[in-house]
């Protein structure tokens, strides 16, 4: 037997979703294990010498970005090993000897795939060659690129309207691909271009907008070292974003103190152990949060209010020599401060408490420690973005910066955590169904083109007119719309709908499988991979969460010559579709990546002389008018305070509120193995972390199997309903009255229609839920 037929039965080996081992969670994350789980994980996909090369060059200057989070490095001097264990893990997945070949798709058809789980269907590996599923077929087959990207042209120009097609992006696509693409689409006259983004922190871009006037962070990772105190609210670091750990460890060797505010005591929050320093090997490691805030879902609107009122009352106890305002601050560069003053005065401190499940003693600690900071830093990341109230949440934390004068100052700002690599940067090239006039201007000026200006879809938006027959075509750039997105029954029933799907991937998923009457699979480079085009080798360039962008150089060997860059992929297609004559040069931007970094300097703010600024040792920043001069681009040409009135989640009775989350073995849909070692549970997904005493007072025990059915108002005074089978119980220290489990197991539960107002971002961190005990 070869060592290839070995290793497929162990990939395919079959899952026990029930054979679940549960243990007590973690206090500490990272340390010595972090380390051999990323070298078995590394060794198992790409073995020794190519997990070497890999390892080498991940997030060094000369190497490549890493495909998970959007961390940013820090400014000079790096580590050997400039990574953490679920960057590793994604590098792994990415990096692959693992092939999914035509042969694949000849022996499994889409229907015996469909019954696969998404981990299984990620373990297959890389896709090598452009496949074509035709209407009425149950198999996959190859297809050459010329006849897919034909296709495709031939499906856009037969659409009635230019809108009738969504083109969906990923945060993995580079600057160069991102900024071709949003071209092509406005070339072809839409401005549907919805992203992930609109899933995750639109609406921390919505309420920064309207406060700051930038929706993007005004911090750097300097500020964060030298902060004095820094809050981290609805954020998972020790899984989502580990290397933000080290800096906050050197923050805490500053001086600095640390609030975590979350529902869940997550072990990277307690307590870190740097495996590249002793005391993370043989020692304790460093406790990073100084105060836990265990906060109720739904509950840090009210929190932060709360806080609002004891630092107005602080303020007047001190007299006229206080300085817990900073009146200079305020009115040189705030507007609305009297109507935020005259609501946070009276709000009522008991229902604030109630509200979001925290002693007034702690509000009062909480409150002194913002009243002592000199340098204040707010960290959050979805918790709050995924919230109905979640702009005007975040508009309320923002306030509380504004009132201590907290942005535009070293070591002190708002800090919105991304999760995709390079979704920043994705908004930034023009990713975005709203982007302002100036852009498309630019556009337009540039490439002799003429930009729609209607509004597009974003990704709700898209779901719902592929579901009512108003987009009959979805063109996808990465990612996994079908597993992404909420509603999982209504949006696959709405890809289903579509005339063509189209995705353009490094690896399969379910979004293959959820398909149009004809569909197509595209094979991409990734990251890691090298990119040899006519003029040679090619760069890429990303952008963090801290504004920095920076190349990123592949240089493994892709997993099949057939296999084509992004860039590449969207200007053929954009020759297939607008033939020799077009104004744009769209073969000559494939020849050299400079050629594109030049047309992004003529166009995009704050990004002239690219091609030398992005060559730098670190890269460049991005402006940043509040932080670089205390300009504030905003309606009245001033920081705006936020004046909302104030929401939280209420617990029906006999009803949990369930939040969706990652394992600590999963980054967004890809889902690396069945453990979630911080939480201790072992070999499965299906579980739902419950409070022993709900779990007592429903009638439940740990094992128990529950289906979760969550309840939404129908518009019509009735109640929806959506279900997810066959769940786990296992009693966690969560708040009395909340649940919380992983997605994407639990998208089925977050209805369409259930959105954050004004972003429009689906509410999958508080969903009313019932448990009915699981017979099957």
């Amino acid at each position: 037997m070869s060592s290839r037929r070995r290793h497929d039965q162990d990939i395919n080996a079959p899952v026990d979703e029930h054979a679940v081992i549960t243990s007590e969670r973690k206090h500490e994350a990272a340390g010595v294990k972090a380390v051999m789980v990323s070298l078995q994980r590394s060794v198992q996909q790409m073995g020794p010498a190519r997990t070497l090369a890999a390892w080498t060059r991940l997030n060094q200057r000369h190497g490549f970005d890493c495909p998970g989070c959007a961390w940013p490095e820090e400014q000079g001097g790096r580590k050997f090993a400039e990574f953490c264990e679920n960057g590793a893990k994604a590098v792994a997945e990415e990096a692959t000897k693992r092939v999914v070949t035509p042969g694949f798709f000849a022996r499994h058809s889409i229907s015996e795939l469909c019954e696969q789980p998404e981990y299984w269907l990620s373990q297959q590996g890389r896709l090598t060659h452009p496949m074509v599923l035709q209407p009425g077929s149950d198999h996959y087959q190859p297809i050459s690129w010329d006849a897919a990207y034909q296709l495709i042209a031939d499906e856009l120009r037969n659409l009635a309207d230019p809108d009738e097609a969504v083109f969906y992006t990923s945060g993995r696509t580079s600057n160069e691909a991102a900024f071709l693409y949003q071209l092509l689409v406005r070339s072809f006259g839409t401005n549907n271009l919805p992203d992930c983004s609109n899933m995750c922190h639109e609406s921390s871009g919505a309420a920064l907008i309207e406060s700051i006037g930038i929706g993007k962070g005004s911090v750097t990772v300097d500020d964060l070292v030298h902060a004095d105190l820094i809050l981290i609210a609805g954020q998972n670091p020790g899984t989502n974003h580990p290397r933000m750990l080290s800096v906050l460890e050197k923050a805490k060797a500053n001086g600095a103190t640390v609030i975590a505010v979350n529902p869940l005591p997550e072990a990277g929050l307690m307590r870190f152990k740097d495996p590249q320093k002793v005391h993370g090997v043989v020692g304790h490691g460093v406790a990073i949060a100084d105060e836990f805030v265990q906060i109720r879902i739904g509950g840090d609107m009210a929190l932060f209010a709360g806080l609002g009122r004891l630092l107005l009352e602080a303020h007047d106890q001190a007299g006229a020599a206080s300085t817990v305002l900073d009146r200079e601050f305020i009115d040189a560069h705030c507007a609305g401060f009297a109507a935020y003053e005259a609501q946070t005065r009276a709000v009522d401190l008991d229902t604030v408490c109630a509200a979001a499940g925290v002693s007034r003693e702690q509000l009062e600690r909480v409150a002194q420690l913002l009243i002592n900071s000199e340098r204040t830093v707010f960290c959050w990341a979805m918790g709050l973005t995924q919230q109905r109230h979640a702009v005007a949440t975040i508009g309320e934390a923002t306030n509380l910066l504004l009132m201590r004068g907290m942005i535009g100052k070293p070591g002190a700002g708002v800090c919105p955590v991304r999760g995709h690599s390079n979704v920043q940067g994705d908004r930034t090239m023009g990713i975005w169904e709203k982007m302002p006039e100036t852009f498309l201007a630019a556009l337009d000026a540039e490439f002799g083109i003429a930009s729609p200006r209607k509004h597009g879809m974003d990704t709700v938006d898209a779901i719902r007119a592929m579901r009512d027959g108003r987009a009959k075509v979805f063109l996808g750039m990465g990612g996994n719309f079908s597993s992404a997105t909420p509603d999982t029954e209504v949006t696959e029933a709405a890809l289903r709908n579509c005339s063509l799907t189209v995705q353009i991937s490094t690896k399969l998923n379910r979004s293959h499988l959820v398909h149009g009457r004809a569909a197509l699979i595209l094979p991409t480079l990734g990251r890691t991979d090298r990119d040899i085009q006519a003029s040679g080798k090619q760069l890429v360039s990303v952008e963090d969460s801290m504004s920095m962008v920076h190349l990123s150089r592949g240089s493994l060997h892709p997993p099949s010559d057939e296999v084509r860059s992004e860039v590449a992929i969207v200007c053929q297609l954009a020759h297939a579709l607008f033939g020799d004559g077009h104004q744009v040069p769209w073969l000559s931007f494939i020849d050299n990546y400079d050629r594109v970094r030049d047309a992004i300097a003529a166009v995009v703010p704050g990004c002239a002389d690219y091609n030398t600024r992005v060559r730098q040792s670190d890269g460049f920043q991005l402006p940043h008018p509040p932080r670089d001069s205390r300009e504030f681009h905003t309606s009245t040409g001033k920081a705006n305070f936020s004046v909302q009135p104030l929401e939280w989640v209420d617990v029906p009775p006999g009803r949990l509120v369930l939040q969706t989350l990652r394992s600590h073995d999963q980054y967004n849909t890809t889902i690396y193995g069945l453990d979630d070692r911080y939480r201790g549970v072992k070999g499965g997904r299906r579980v739902v972390f419950v409070n022993p005493e709900d779990v007592a007072a429903l009638g439940l025990r740990d094992g128990s199997r529950v289906d979760l059915i969550s309840e939404f108002p129908d518009g019509q005074g009735g109640i929806q309903e959506r279900r997810a089978k066959d769940f786990r119980v296992v009693p966690y220290a969560t708040p009395v009255g909340n649940a919380a489990a992983y997605y994407p197991e639990t998208n089925p539960l977050v209805p369409l229609d259930h959105t954050a107002v004004k972003s429009n971002t689906p509410v999958s961190k508080a969903v009313v839920v019932r448990l009915e005990a699981c017979h099957g």
